[in-house]
């Protein structure tokens, strides 16, 4: 990052800590890379009923989506005290994504946290930002899956709602941010959260999801688009809950394939959902590329 860009201080990182982002990137990208080996089969089998046009426009699809998710944290990072660039923040964002292939759920807060102190953000607002992000995409993503899949099916996602409105409360949220910080003996945020901040997170939350179900609309169009982002939206959502499975793979899956269960029999909702699988970790790798080439030439 150039000395000139206003809010940004130039990294100076050590050859210990480069040598520990190699490490860590070697690492998250050889899991990536595991989770489409390790079920080539199945994949092969999926990919062969999408045409060349179709696996383009769902993979465009994800980035979108996975674009959609990195302003939502962008924009929480920044109601706390943090605004960041827009390239700088997709690297720390999308690179640091990477490690949700690691089992464990710590790893993409650790890269964000190191990341973003290069770029002068304390490592309680990183983290801050990382842990609020779950609340956000849980929420907007059943209450989307509510509003698209239709009451008579899935009423029982109302019981969540209360819930759902106190998670999203930043009052709520600022009183559990602050009681973490003082059991670890930490300092307080300086900004709270605010509602139009929380506000806009939700709103780029929300179109992630409509660009999450549009990528699985082109993958399986058979019960409309509205479907397809309700049956994503669900599944993704489930599959969040699984803190120690690697983006909860496997979890997502089983999930779809139920949600799919109306519209399609049991071995293609198996191919759609492992050939989504498959599209999402191309598009994090895609993102992460293309965000770290971006972030680099600024800095030259």
């Amino acid at each position: 990052m150039s000395d000139d860009t206003p809010g940004v201080v130039t990294p100076r990182r050590s050859p210990v800590r480069r040598l520990v982002r190699a490490g860590f990137l070697l690492v998250a990208l050889g899991f990536g890379g595991r989770a489409v080996a390790s079920q080539w089969d199945a994949v092969v089998a999926g990919f062969a009923r999408l045409n060349p046009p179709l696996l383009a426009a769902s993979l465009g699809a994800v980035v979108a989506a996975l674009l959609g998710a990195m302003l939502t944290w962008r924009t929480l990072l920044a109601d706390l005290g943090s605004p960041l660039p827009f390239r700088p923040a997709a690297k720390v964002f999308f690179v640091g994504q990477l490690g949700k292939y690691i089992p464990g759920a710590v790893w993409p807060m650790i890269a964000q946290m190191e990341m973003g102190r290069d770029l002068g953000v304390p490592r309680s607002r990183s983290a801050a930002a990382f842990f609020l992000m779950m609340p956000v995409q849980l929420a907007s993503g059943l209450l989307v899956a509510l509003g698209t899949l239709g009451w008579n099916r899935y009423g029982w996602l109302l019981l969540l709602v209360p819930v759902l409105l106190v998670l999203l409360e930043p009052k709520v949220i600022n009183g559990v941010i602050g009681y973490g910080l003082r059991r670890l003996k930490r300092e307080p945020l300086e900004r709270p959260l605010t509602r139009r901040g929380m506000l806009t997170a939700l709103g780029w939350a929300v179109a992630g999801w409509a660009c999450y179900g549009l990528h699985l609309y082109f993958v399986a169009p058979e019960g409309g688009l509205l479907f397809a982002v309700g049956a994503f939206a669900l599944s993704w959502c489930l599959g969040i809950l699984t803190f120690v499975v690697p983006a909860g793979a496997g979890v997502r899956e089983v999930a779809m394939v139920a949600v799919l269960a109306p519209v399609l029999d049991s071995g293609s909702a198996i191919a759609v959902a492992l050939a989504s699988r498959v599209v999402i970790v191309i598009g994090d790798l895609i993102c992460a590329g293309l965000a770290g080439i971006a972030a680099r030439r600024d800095s030259v």
